[in-house]
């Protein structure tokens, strides 16, 4: 994925990142949704992130609008 740097929103997340905690920011009909979690896999332009509570979710590639990773707590 091609880092975007449009105000302050970056894409700097890379299939490399799988196993490790990241915020994921993407387009959804109503607005914006933001994920964090630990990316699972990133595998033909999908990324599946499993949230805190369990959750596993998926985003396009082409929704991603932000997307890093954070630090442990």
């Amino acid at each position: 994925m091609t880092p975007h740097f449009g105000g302050r929103l970056a894409i700097t997340l890379s299939p490399s990142d799988v196993g490790r905690k990241v915020t994921v920011r993407r387009r959804d009909p109503d607005g914006f949704r933001d994920t964090v979690g630990v990316l699972e896999s990133w595998q033909d332009g999908l990324l599946t992130v499993r949230k805190r509570d369990g959750t596993l979710v998926a985003v396009r590639e082409q929704a991603v609008v932000a997307a890093k990773v954070v630090p442990e707590r």
